[in-house]
């Protein structure tokens, strides 16, 4: 979540990122009020149990008193025996009016919380206002071909996948429903052909490799920012309480969750590779076609840990190796930058690198990379030690995909071949081992 500081430093700042998100500026009142009724609270509740700890040590020396002239017969008894049970009553006066402040505090502070919680991440400057059709054109990169001149209609991805005995969406349907699919012979090969290049290329920038979980605890999955807006789009397993997760961004994120990271020699880069599920709740009718929208998937997706104010930087790194990936695909691709109401909770900012389609004659999202700040880790309390020297900090988060099951869709439409055949880019080759997908004969 949002920093309180934050919000008390610059409330014009949070305010200006909820509404260029769509969102109700008007919850940044709301938290500053929650945050001063826990602040006031929390004063009265220390001051109050300070004047408790003096007044019990009080009641215990004036039943002392009051004990030791009852039992010597001393004059004065009566008038400390009405002392000490004047004392005990201020003590517990003070107890019940401590407890209630204590409770007044807390239900404040989980009060903050909640609002802080639908607050997304605070926009950084520059992100585009608006919603999911006012995203800015960074850059286009490659030309489409030209079918028509080469003289052939092309085939979409599903016809060329069934060609190639690649893509079985009907034996897909048949045994877990809409949106499941089969790949098969060369559709199998070419998915682990790309992927195992994504994982290459990663290991080869200095990532760690990882094979991570795809069940979450609710816990990790709050943390990540995954069940806000977006949790009708999680599978659930009610029985043990476990979320499938939609991305190995939620398993990599709670990796260093309560722990103190070391980032002193420079971010901490994760490559996960596993297993996606999606509801794909609310695109009934939507993408029905094909494998572009679907219930599971394969991807490696790219995390880094670093410091904050190195966080713009290294989303920069990790959109030119996203670059680097399309590039050996050898598909036209553009580079968006992703308006302020399109994008997720947890992020401040998002690229996405969309490539063209042929036959639906326009871009289509292959990878995103999001620049999450410090939202994720707080939820996660993930840390370093300040490098000022004063405790420790929130660190930066940071995703982007090198490779999904949907970039098998670009491959196929933009390299096939008059004859049905499919040409495999030159750098998944050695991947694949073979120049072209031939079709079944």
């Amino acid at each position: 979540m949002i920093d309180i500081k934050l919000v008390r430093d610059e409330p014009d700042r949070v305010r200006a990122s909820q509404q260029a998100r769509g969102e109700d500026p008007g919850i940044v009142d709301a938290i500053l009020a929650a945050d001063e009724r826990r602040r006031s609270s929390l004063g009265e509740f220390e001051k109050l149990r300070a004047e408790q700890k003096t007044v019990s040590k009080s009641v215990g020396a004036a039943m002392g008193a009051f004990q030791k002239a009852k039992k010597s017969g001393a004059d004065d008894a009566a008038h400390l025996e009405k002392v000490a049970h004047e004392a005990r009553a201020h003590a517990g006066t003070l107890s019940e009016q401590v407890k209630a402040l204590e409770s007044d505090a807390d239900e404040a502070g989980a009060e903050l919380e909640r609002l802080l919680r639908r607050v997304g991440n605070v926009i950084i400057d520059g992100v585009p206002v608006g919603g999911e059709d006012d995203y800015v054109v960074l850059e286009t990169v490659g030309t489409p071909r030209d079918f028509a001149a080469e003289g052939f209609e092309p085939l979409d991805h599903l016809a060329l996948g069934e060609r190639l005995g690649a893509i079985d969406m009907e034996r897909g349907a048949k045994v877990g429903g809409a949106r499941f699919y089969y790949l098969t012979g060369v559709g199998a090969l070419l998915e682990l052909a790309l992927l195992n290049m994504a994982m290459a290329q990663a290991t080869a920038a200095g990532f760690t490799p990882m094979i991570t979980p795809t069940l979450a605890r609710p816990e990790v999955m709050v943390g990540a920012g995954f069940m806000d807006a977006h949790a009708d789009e999680v599978y659930h397993l009610e029985a043990d309480d476990l979320y499938l997760t939609g991305t190995s961004e939620v398993a990599l994120a709670g990796y260093h969750s309560d722990e103190i990271i070391d980032l002193s020699s420079g971010p901490r880069r994760y490559a996960g590779w596993s297993a996606c599920y999606r509801r794909e709740a609310g695109s009934h009718g939507k993408d029905t076609r094909g494998i572009i929208r679907v219930h599971q998937f394969h991807k490696v997706e790219m995390f880094s840990y670093c410091r904050p104010e190195d966080a713009e930087a290294e989303h920069q790194r990790l959109l030119a190796w996203e670059r680097e990936m399309l590039a050996k695909i050898e598909v036209p691709y553009r580079i968006i930058d992703t308006a302020a109401g399109d994008l997720g909770g947890p992020a401040a900012r998002k690229f996405d690198c969309e490539a063209w389609v042929p036959t639906q004659g326009k871009f289509r999202e292959l990878s995103s990379t999001s620049n999450c700040t410090t939202y994720q880790a707080r939820r996660l309390n993930t840390r370093e030690r300040d490098p000022n020297g004063s405790g420790t900090r929130a660190v930066a988060t940071l995703n982007g995909t090198l490779g999904t099951t949907r970039w098998l869709v670009a491959i196929l439409e933009n390299h096939q071949q008059a004859d049905g055949s499919v040409r495999v880019p030159e750098a998944l080759r050695p991947f694949i081992g073979m120049d072209v997908l031939a079709p079944l004969s």
